[in-house]
């Protein structure tokens, strides 16, 4: 299931804009094949690969719907003006709303909107600036959703033992130092990426606007897919910057508790 959903996310796109000028849909059912299958084989074996935070629940899942109400929300959005429905006016409305509320000076979507071209259609720029006000705001909502489960619903304590070789497989606990102190540093980096993407992403664009045509942005699929990958991936640095974070703290409460006990032992 988990790899039919992956599967249907990749297509969500294609399926939804049919009528778009692109010539991807072969390549986007490629991709939606090779996705699904690969996070087939990857639940299914015994033995982790890559994917992280694969036995702690919800994350992972926070981050597929995160990604999901994002390209879903983003490809009504742009099937609205050429078949508009009261769903797609609905998003569209939402939208239009909340990237006006965010287009102020030096916010996020403000900047997305600068790096368009000085003579870019307006209908472009508004949605431009709709697309990335109503990703950005998911992605926020994700963030603050994860942080309630830590905090609130103590994850990953409250699903059991964490097994760190099973939900860090990329992470060699044998090298590097302390593992509190390099899943802090960890951690604390992709939260600072997390904060700065936003930003950056735009900037680079601009800096490299030689090599990377913003104009793409005026083809549905193409401003969905940037948009939202504009929105997830700072979203998803965050939670995982806060999961790393949680997992040090946790290792360090055991170790604290640990040394209590040897030193009551050794004082009876």
């Amino acid at each position: 299931m988990r790899g039919i959903f992956l599967a249907f996310l990749i297509a969500m796109p294609s399926l939804l804009l049919s009528d778009s000028t692109t010539d991807s849909t072969e390549i986007a059912a490629l991709m939606a094949l090779l996705g699904g299958m690969l996070t087939f084989a990857e639940y299914y074996s015994s033995f982790p690969s890559f994917i992280e935070f694969r036995e702690a629940p919800p994350l992972n899942r926070m981050r597929f719907l995160s990604l999901l109400l994002t390209i879903g929300a983003l490809s009504l959005m742009a099937r609205h003006p050429v078949d508009p429905t009261g769903l797609t006016s609905l998003i569209h409305g939402l939208g239009f709303k909340i990237g006006t509320a965010l287009d102020f000076s030096y916010s996020p979507v403000h900047l997305i909107t600068l790096m368009l071209p000085a003579d870019a259609q307006p209908e472009t720029i508004n949605m431009v600036r709709d697309a990335a006000g109503l990703a950005y705001v998911i992605g926020l909502i994700s963030v603050a959703s994860f942080f309630f489960a830590i905090h609130i619903r103590n994850w990953p304590v409250a699903n059991g033992a964490f097994n760190v070789w099973v939900n860090l497989p990329l992470f060699d606990p044998t090298t590097g130092g302390d593992v509190v102190h390099r899943l802090q540093r960890d951690g604390r980096i992709n939260m600072i990426a997390g904060v700065l993407l936003p930003f950056a992403i735009p900037a680079a664009v601009n800096f490299l606007s030689a090599v990377l045509d913003p104009t793409v942005l005026s083809n549905p699929q193409t401003l969905v897919w940037m948009i939202g990958a504009w929105g997830f991936l700072p979203a998803s640095l965050l939670m995982r910057g806060m999961a790393m974070l949680r997992v040090a703290e946790l290792i360090e409460q055991k170790r604290r508790r640990a040394y209590a006990n040897a030193e009551a032992l050794q004082t009876a």
